[in-house]
């Protein structure tokens, strides 16, 4: 248990070549960065490298190595959570857009906007289980008395992470909107160190050049 408040940056990845091209990445594709999305990188790093930063946690995925690479340089480390990955998005990742594969995608969001948090596409995770290896994460992340943190994640993740921390029932998670490269910043509640608030909402101011 933390005695402090603990404070998170909450990033997602920069942009790859999957996110330009509307194909779905998931945790299956093992993309990396575009000339872009270092870009963003190096930019939000411009703005953030005073931040006193005592961890970075990334997911096992190279793009959110890449996007806190500038950070490495600096001399910090990465802790890699694999319980921090995008969910697996089974039959759609790495496909080209179809309007049946939206289609899949769209029953799937609305089943999960339903409460129906098993469902998942075919060969693929639910949202249930993201959440619940999420918690997992989250465990370690608050066993340690350290503050602030950044976090480097994924879209759909990222969604479900917030509902983690804020206490929100997933069936609202698309209310939290993510940018490639976007900050959120959330802060321990001091009287119940489970949940968290968020003071600053997918930000990307620092990406103006």
């Amino acid at each position: 248990m933390t005695t402090s408040k603990k404070t998170i940056y909450l990033i997602r990845h920069g942009q790859t070549d999957y996110n330009l091209r509307g194909i779905v990445q998931g945790s299956g594709i093992d993309s990396i960065l575009n000339e872009e999305g270092h870009k963003q990188a190096k930019l939000f790093h411009r703005s953030y490298h005073h931040v006193p930063f005592k961890k970075i946690y990334v997911s096992e995925l190279q793009r959110t190595h890449q996007s806190v690479a500038p950070f490495v340089q600096d001399g910090h480390q990465l802790n890699i959570l694999p319980d921090l990955n995008e969910i697996n998005w089974g039959i759609l990742e790495g496909q080209e857009p179809t309007p049946e594969g939206y289609q899949h995608f769209l029953t799937i969001s609305k089943k999960w906007r339903n409460g129906d948090y098993h469902a998942a596409c075919e060969n693929g995770e639910s949202a249930q289980s993201m959440y619940d290896r999420q918690r997992s994460a989250l465990q370690i992340i608050q066993s340690e008395d350290l503050s602030p943190i950044l976090i480097c994640m994924h879209g759909r993740a990222i969604r479900s992470f917030l509902c983690l921390l804020t206490q929100t029932p997933l069936s609202q998670m698309d209310n939290f909107g993510h940018e490639n490269l976007c900050l959120y910043i959330l802060e321990q509640e001091p009287h119940n160190p489970e949940k968290y608030k968020i003071h600053l909402t997918n930000c990307t101011q620092h990406l103006k050049t």
